[in-house]
């Protein structure tokens, strides 16, 4: 048995929505601001997929995603086709010259390690560890804008 947790994340950028959009849809360069995001690889032969490797605490994982909907400057919606199972979109909304970047994203953890790691200990570092990242998404983008 599997057990999926959810969660949601978000950060307000002093960046307009094309630039950050630019940022983001540059899927390689996530492991810039993304400090669990070892790589991200685009595939040659199939840019839809990509081959992702976290690496924290010891903790090393790999997945091919698929990108399932793209729509400029509004979201990006993946779900994983082998690998770490995991799902989600990022939202991107248009704030007049700022914009809000919204993640959610959920993933899957077998019911025992589930049950062994308290899925509420777990998904609390998971979620602040995906909030710091989108902060330094934040510091990136302000860093990087024109």
């Amino acid at each position: 048995m599997t057990d999926w947790l959810e969660h949601t994340v978000q950060v307000e950028v002093d960046v307009p929505i094309e630039e950050v959009w630019g940022m983001w849809s540059d899927l390689e360069q996530m492991p810039r601001w993304m400090k669990w995001i070892d790589s991200v690889t685009i595939l040659e032969d199939n840019p839809e997929l990509s081959r992702w490797k976290l690496a924290s605490g010891g903790f090393n994982f790999t997945w091919l995603s698929r990108i399932l909907q793209v729509v400029p400057e509004q979201i990006i919606e993946w779900e994983s086709v082998d690998g770490l199972p995991n799902r989600g979109a990022i939202r991107f909304y248009d704030r007049h010259g700022k914009s809000i970047v919204k993640m959610t994203f959920s993933y899957a953890i077998p019911g025992i390690l589930g049950r062994l790691m308290d899925n509420w200990f777990l998904g609390d570092i998971v979620k602040s560890t995906v909030q710091a990242d989108l902060e330094r998404f934040k510091e990136y983008a302000l860093k990087h804008s024109k």
